[in-house]
């Protein structure tokens, strides 16, 4: 499953701690040799200053060798330098968190950074003394505490730099720390953040589009950051649909990193039958048709077989293919950090949407070859159907099964299922047609008046001078793919 492996591919866009579990996994499922992954977790961790943590991996990757005296000298000097920021962004929370500090405070970060600087003698350069600190203590590997220091940073400065930087290392700080409430608002902080006119800009100097740029590389590293939220919180597939299908993220998706696709498909199969039976926008609802077309047109860039199990579904409609494509995905799966925990759940919700296009496309289905298709022997594939057209009959009008309700009947003797879909009365068909119609003449009305209009005020005006500006047409503009770079965090 080595070819299938996405870890390469992840580290590029990930801070060097973040990368340190995926390592980690893979020395635990044998995928590569147990040698060269432990000298990549040395070669990670070295540059950070859990001195502790690399100097025993130093003694896995050189056995029988002593461990060089400057880690000892690397250690001291780490506590030294913990001893005096901490000192210094000390001097700062004591001010912060006193009772009458906390209530004076107010949302203009302007006029607390002036009160502070009246009241108590606080500095803006007093106060990075808390992103100093939260940044070494994230190196230091004490997550919790980075967290908390950052936090603090972030709501009193107004660098915008190091605001971004507080923001990524914040996000990271919870994710290792496992706070998946926290780091899924921080991870929303930051989307805005990102998104908001002027927060990320180019080089000083730089190019025209450098900007552009610049935003692409920061969406780029948040989609990559992003998966270790959406698949440890509760609701993180659904809300990793409506990320990853959103415009912006999507033409991220295409331009720097296809692979995510893998991701985008195993979360729209996982939330197939919660999409079918919870309240969701429009954009979850329609998740699985917009990914089939993604996955046909970047099928040139990437492919593996989970993504190929949804091309052959809905695509070729070959379901001997889809058939061995699950076979295959179900050890990709086993072997990827963020699916491995979803591997019961993909293959249940992958069955259900196999049954779903099987059950388009035929009205008179064989149990047996149904069974087979689901990677079921007759008997498991007998049950499973029973089950779910049993689970259709008990939650009418959910939607959550392929099989009608009213129309699905099982012949035991000749062990097969037949379904019927009704047929709509005319006027039915009718209103179905033109629900929309309505809003559509409206809204071409209203463009029509709008572009009249325009056309008017571009014409002189009888007797007097010309009329004022037309207004200018948008321009698209194409983000070009660059070099990535490591986002600042702390």
């Amino acid at each position: 499953m080595a070819e299938y492996d996405l870890t390469a591919k992840l580290i590029a866009y990930l801070d060097r701690h973040l990368a340190i579990p995926l390592l980690s996994f893979l020395s635990e499922n044998d995928i590569f040799p147990a040698d060269q992954i432990i000298k990549a977790q040395y070669e990670l961790a070295k540059e950070t200053n859990m001195v502790d943590y690399y100097a025993g991996l130093y003694q896995q990757v050189y056995p029988g060798e002593d461990v060089p005296e400057e880690f000892a000298e690397k250690r001291k000097l780490a506590m030294e330098t913990n001893e005096r920021l901490e000192g210094e962004a000390q001097a700062v929370l004591d001010v912060i968190e006193k009772p009458e500090v906390a209530q004076a405070l107010r949302q203009d970060k302007n006029q607390n950074l002036q009160y502070l600087k009246d009241n108590y003698g606080l500095t803006l350069d007093q106060i990075t003394a808390l992103y100093n600190f939260g940044q070494f203590q994230y190196t230091y590997g004490n997550y919790t505490g980075a967290a908390d220091y950052l936090y603090h940073f972030r709501i009193l400065s107004t660098s915008t730099s190091l605001l971004l930087s507080a923001h990524w290392g914040k996000l990271a700080s919870d994710i290792l720390g496992g706070k998946w409430d926290s780091a899924l608002e921080e991870l929303n902080r930051l989307k805005d953040f990102i998104e908001t006119s002027g927060a990320v800009s180019g080089p000083p100097g730089g190019t025209p589009g450098s900007a552009a740029l610049a935003q692409l590389q920061s969406r780029t590293w948040l989609l990559h950051w992003s998966l270790f939220v959406y698949f440890n919180h509760e609701q993180g597939r659904t809300l990793l649909l409506d990320t990853f299908l959103s415009p912006a993220y999507l033409n991220t998706i295409q331009t720097s990193c296809p692979w995510i696709l893998r991701y985008l498909v195993a979360a729209a199969i996982i939330s197939r039958k919660a999409i079918s039976t919870t309240s969701t926008s429009r954009t979850v609802r329609t998740s699985l048709s917009t990914i089939v077309k993604l996955v046909q047109t970047e099928d040139y860039q990437y492919k593996d077989p989970i993504t190929d199990f949804l091309k052959q579904l809905y695509v070729d409609f070959d379901f001997e293919e889809a058939q061995q494509c699950l076979q295959v995905a179900e050890k990709v799966i086993e072997n990827d950090f963020f699916l491995e925990g979803f591997k019961d759940e993909f293959l249940e919700n992958a069955r259900y949407v196999v049954s779903e296009a099987y059950c388009r496309i035929h009205q008179r289905i064989d149990i047996a070859e149904l069974s087979k298709r689901l990677n079921l022997d007759p008997a498991e594939g007998e049950k499973w159907i029973v089950n779910l057209i049993r689970e259709s009959r008990s939650t009418p009008g959910s939607g959550a099964s392929p099989f009608s309700v009213d129309t699905a009947k099982i012949d035991l003797e000749q062990n097969v299922i037949t379904t019927s879909k009704p047929t709509l009365p005319v006027y039915q068909t009718v209103i179905e047609r033109t629900k929309g119609l309505a809003f559509r003449t409206q809204a071409i009305g209203a463009a029509m008046a709008k572009r009249a209009g325009g056309g008017a005020e571009n014409e002189p005006a009888e007797g007097g001078d010309s009329g004022g500006k037309g207004g200018r047409g948008g321009r698209r503009e194409r983000e070009e793919k660059g070099n990535t770079t490591t986002p600042a965090a702390a």
